[in-house]
């Protein structure tokens, strides 16, 4: 069977790039060895997709080189994506932090590609497993498990090795080595992060608050919660993007909040120290937070020394993370395709004319918020627009 163009990858990118294409006269054949098309799309906000962000710019990603991601990003917008939504009659909402949310299941907005797309003649090939992909003679051939697929052009838009239970792996990453593309090494990122045994805040699980965690001049003020193993919550998922092994975090408990201010209010004066931090912090972080000999003392007892030592296990703890939960439990991953071996105004390789890369198998991820996703749909969108009459 021969189309326009094969897609590796029923997901977000691999559909926007069907859609892009076919709107411009293209035939297309999306491949994809899961049952249903989009599966991280359906399931991601809790189901209902944080399809995007109304605050877009390149320094909400990260990777080798992030000015890559400016080309895609100025053509394709989130107002362009709101009114995709409106297209396809999928209501939404605006949450914390500028995200944007479908109000109905996301998988309403699957649904409402896939059938587009088929409407205009693209095929989607679900429940097929690669055996092969090769070029020869201007042709990429592709054998599935069912058929033999030609085309002139080949996009991969296979996403990454994070989250497997999604059905993910890295089948783009080893495609890419195979076309001669080099590719950054890849570790998971937003994924929680595991805190050593000796950590005095172990055994906190299920406190929540919010916290601001500081990383390489980077600020995350967002809720955090406490895990069974370590840290959690989009605080700790956001920073993760720029965690490495054997790196620090720092820790504001009390964001927007002076507990130096609090201890010489008149008020709190007569409060021990240990009862004045339990108003404003969880009791069990706060019984931990207080050193033991400044817990029982009066706060207006307190000397100058004592009450800059208070206020800094507050406003700076340090922790430094063993590990992370690994790519089992992350959301995403860093690394990927070298982006210098690819033009940022096509997606196409530079390596091998006819060859695009799409979505998370780039070495761009977007950080927590609906910025993968907006990617994934900036990038197919780019690539779709592409594509030339040969």
């Amino acid at each position: 069977m021969r189309t326009d163009a094969i897609i590796l990858g029923a997901g977000a990118s691999g559909l926007l790039c069907a859609l892009t294409a076919a709107r411009r006269g293209f035939t297309c054949t999306i491949v994809d060895h899961s049952p249903v098309a989009g599966r991280k799309v359906r399931v991601a906000g809790g189901g209902k997709g944080n399809v995007t962000n109304l605050h877009m710019g390149q320094e909400w990603y990260v990777g080798k080189d992030v000015s890559f991601v400016q080309k895609a990003l100025r053509h394709c917008s989130p107002d362009w994506v709101l009114k995709l939504l409106q297209e396809f009659s999928i209501p939404w909402e605006e949450r914390d932090y500028g995200q944007i949310f479908c109000t109905v299941p996301a998988a309403r907005l699957v649904e409402a590609l896939i059938a587009r797309i088929s409407q205009m003649g693209t095929s989607v090939l679900l429940r097929r497993n690669l055996h092969n992909v090769a070029w020869s003679d201007g042709l990429f051939r592709v054998q599935t498990s069912e058929e033999l697929l030609e085309a002139t052009r080949l996009v991969i838009a296979l996403g990454s090795p994070a989250w497997p239970a999604s059905g993910s792996s890295d089948l783009g990453i080893r495609l890419a080595r195979h076309f001669g593309h080099k590719v950054v090494p890849v570790h998971p990122v937003l994924v929680p992060l595991i805190c050593p045994n000796s950590w005095p805040l172990q055994n906190l699980a299920g406190i929540s608050l919010s916290a601001a965690v500081n990383i390489h001049e980077r600020r995350f003020e967002y809720p955090l919660l406490f895990t069974h193993r370590g840290l959690s919550g989009p605080a700790i998922l956001q920073a993760s993007c720029f965690w490495n092994h054997a790196e620090k975090l720092k820790i504001d408990f009390l964001p927007g909040m002076s507990a130096l201010e609090l201890m010489h209010m008149p008020n709190n004066g007569r409060l021990t120290v240990l009862n004045l931090f339990r108003k404003v912090l969880p009791s069990r972080l706060a019984e931990r937070l207080v050193p033991s000999e400044l817990a029982s003392c009066k706060a207006a007892q307190l000397n100058k020394l004592a009450r800059t030592r208070l206020a800094a296990a507050i406003h700076a703890h340090e922790v430094v993370p063993t590990r992370s939960e690994g790519m089992n439990r992350a959301e995403a991953s860093s690394g990927g395709v070298e982006t210098c071996d690819v033009n940022p105004r096509t997606m196409e390789s530079k390596r091998c004319p006819g060859l695009y890369f799409t979505g998370e198998v780039l070495d761009i991820t977007g950080l927590l918020g609906g910025y993968n996703l907006h990617w994934a749909w900036a990038s197919g969108k780019t690539a779709g627009e592409a594509f030339r009459k040969n």
